[in-house]
């Protein structure tokens, strides 16, 4: 005879406090940038980031098949959508990641419950805004599963539907939360949404590019096949250009909005000169930048983010080795 099973009595502050842990876990960066947010904002950019981080886990299961990377996803996408147990999503996830090493990744697939419950717990507007994001990532990346391959993706248009599919929807999921939140915001982004997706676009592009040699190593690329790296490097940094403009659209009194996206601006402008200053390298960690770096590019964003002048000017000063593309 089974056992009944136990019902688990939780806490909307213990599942937070969940969130909030497992988010240093699995990204050091976005841990750092994401609690810049407004509570009300925090709560919801850090959910859709552990929804989205799912989605990515599923991706990078290198020993798993695009059927069953598929299929999870679907399972996946049903379980936001509350259309089936999140349960079936979880065990059968579980089961095929048996053979995972990262149990934070693992940690966090096991708790895609708690991650949905602080998802219900966000305002109706807020939750429409990430079940759209989710969905379109989810379904982009499914078709694109059937696309991995060495040679690289077919051409430039099929790459910027990629960037789009993993990060251009969640520089729009970024806008829609925003505007739900800043009436001031939502009138000036108003006419110019498309600088949301070439911001998100701009930081996965980025990441395109720094993943490069791993992804050649695991047989993969999501590079353009008749792109070259000069040209890919020009169209990054127009996307930047883009990025900033997006980021001066925020109002000043908004400074944790500011600082939260100035900052993963400006690591990923860091990151594209880094790459564009060499020919080739063999790690990412070639061009990953320091700790040191990073913290000191933190402090520095703090005032920055108080003046237009000085956002432009480290743009400027910190793309010298792009704007030659």
């Amino acid at each position: 005879m089974k056992a009944p099973k136990q019902t688990i009595i939780t806490s909307p502050s213990a599942d937070e406090a969940y969130q909030k842990a497992i988010l240093g876990s699995v990204s050091r960066t976005f841990a750092l940038t994401i609690p810049l947010l407004p509570p009300s904002i925090e709560k919801v950019v850090g959910n859709t980031y552990l929804l989205c981080r799912i989605i990515d886990t599923i991706e990078d299961a290198a020993d798993l098949s695009a059927q069953t990377k598929q299929s999870l996803s679907a399972l996946f996408l049903d379980a936001v959508l509350e259309k089936s147990p999140v349960d079936h999503f979880v065990e059968s996830c579980l089961d095929a990641f048996k053979n995972y090493s990262n149990q934070d990744e693992l940690d966090l697939i096991a708790h895609t419950p708690t991650v949905l419950r602080i998802l219900h717990t966000c305002s109706s507007n807020d939750q429409q805004a990430v079940s759209r994001c989710v969905s379109i990532m989810s379904e982009g990346m499914s078709y694109f599963h059937g696309k991995q391959n060495q040679a690289g993706l077919r051409d430039l248009a099929e790459f910027e539907q990629y960037c789009y599919v993993v990060a251009g929807v969640v520089g729009e999921l970024l806008t829609t939360i925003f505007s739900n939140h800043s009436p001031a915001f939502k009138e000036n982004i108003a006419g110019h949404e498309d600088l949301a997706i070439a911001f998100g676009q701009a930081l996965q592009m980025t990441n395109i590019l720094k993943d490069s040699p791993e992804d050649k190593a695991r047989g993969v690329s999501w590079k353009p096949s008749n792109v070259s790296q000069e040209d890919l490097l020009r169209i990054a940094y127009q996307k930047l250009q883009d990025s900033l403009n997006y980021i001066l659209l925020i109002p000043k009194q908004e400074q944790g909005m500011r600082r939260f996206c100035f900052l993963a601006f400006g690591l990923a402008v860091m990151t594209l000169s880094k790459i564009a200053t060499r020919q080739e390298f063999d790690h990412k960690d070639e061009v990953k930048l320091s700790r040191k770096t990073v913290m000191s590019f933190y402090g520095f964003t703090r005032w920055a983010v108080k003046s237009n002048l000085l956002m432009k000017a480290f743009f400027s000063l910190s793309s010298r080795s792009l704007n030659k593309y």
